[in-house]
């Protein structure tokens, strides 16, 4: 795909935020007048985004602001929650009910949305929901965030939503990663906004915050999703949807070739360390001081693998992060390019957590 990068902007603001990704990339300029447009947030059940299972509403809002402002108007945002949940109590506790009346926007509920058989080779079809198929323009805004089964969930796994609930069952008897990969190749993706404010740490339904501090946007499910892996702290081989979409022409994989354009790395916010059960046991191996949240959420995530994989109890020296060790020599390992001055220093502003993981293991 000729003209591929990723935009990626930091900061607090979801909206303010999306606005500046928009129109850092203007992706609807050649939209035609009239278009179907469905917006597709991450709404797997009724939690706010605070919780760092679902979609800020102030990124649809500001999304649908922005095409209001070109000319469309012909939107809906469609979500089908994940079974047993029921997507209009997620659209409600979400805060997705007053973005539908203060825009004359509806809200599609996919749980029960009749669906087309779809062929995707001898032995697998596809149970795709009709409204889904029509849209002309699918803006997919998923969470970046950990899942306790893909281990990540971000652009690719978030079109699970437009299948009905008897079909995400079958996905799960099919291993989930083939047809998570299939779906891609049925329903065309024209814009991710990935919503990596705050995300999961451990699973998909919420309950162990991350902040992270960050929007992506991109065109290519491929790309964002093989991105979004480093920045969690996981190889693509490690989720084998990815590789899988990208063998099926659906996107092209993440490489030093490809542009990534950082917006705002002079406003990225403090870490407020609101965090979970699991995010605050990780801490007692940080020493944090002004630390700005991409890092300090790179940093847990990367933990947090280290974890998994019963490397983290080995760790013996402190990991120092933050802008208060600018110009401080400290004896142990330092993240982020604030502390050059530790004995070991791992820079990037902010290195991502895939990054940090291999740094750890080396020392």
């Amino acid at each position: 795909m000729p003209g591929q990068k990723i935009t990626v902007v930091y900061g607090s603001s979801p909206r303010e935020m999306t606005h500046k990704a928009l129109e850092a990339t203007e992706p609807f300029a050649e939209l035609p007048p009239g278009s179907r447009i469905g917006l597709k947030p991450n709404l797997v059940k009724p939690k706010p985004s605070s919780s760092g299972a679902t979609t800020s509403p102030e990124i649809i809002r500001a999304i649908i602001e922005h095409l209001n402002e070109r000319g469309h108007y012909n939107i809906v945002i469609l979500e089908g929650s994940w079974t047993g949940s029921r997507t209009e109590e997620a659209f409600r506790a979400c805060g997705y009910e007053e973005i539908s009346t203060a825009f004359d926007v509806p809200l599609i509920n996919l749980q029960n949305d009749p669906a087309k058989k779809i062929k995707c080779h001898r032995k697998l079809s596809l149970n795709v929901s009709e409204k889904a198929l029509a849209l002309d323009c699918l803006v997919n805004v998923p969470v970046l965030k950990a899942h306790c089964q893909t281990k990540l969930t971000c652009a690719l796994k978030n079109l699970k939503g437009c299948i009905p609930d008897k079909e995400k069952r079958r996905f799960h008897s099919l291993g989930l990663h083939e047809p998570i990969a299939y779906l891609n190749r049925i329903l065309k993706n024209y814009l991710i906004i990935v919503d990596g404010i705050m995300g999961d740490l451990t699973h998909e339904g919420g309950g162990d915050p991350v902040e992270m501090g960050r929007i992506l946007a991109g065109r290519d499910p491929v790309l964002i999703d093989s991105y979004a892996a480093n920045l969690i702290g996981y190889r693509v081989e490690d989720i084998p949807y990815i590789k899988m979409a990208h063998d099926l022409g659906v996107g092209e994989l993440f490489h030093g070739g490809i542009p990534l354009e950082e917006l705002d790395k002079d406003k990225m916010p403090a870490v407020s360390i609101k965090a979970g059960d699991k995010a605050a046991y990780l801490a007692q191996w940080i020493e944090e001081s002004e630390a700005c949240s991409p890092c300090y959420g790179s940093l847990v995530h990367a933990l947090r693998r280290l974890e998994e994989s019963g490397e983290l109890k080995k760790l013996k020296a402190s990991i120092f992060v933050g802008r208060g060790f600018k110009n401080t020599p400290n004896d142990g390992w330092g993240i982020g390019s604030c502390t050059q001055y530790c004995t070991y220093n791992l820079p990037g502003c902010p290195p991502d957590s895939r990054e940090i993981v291999e740094f750890l293991r080396s020392r």
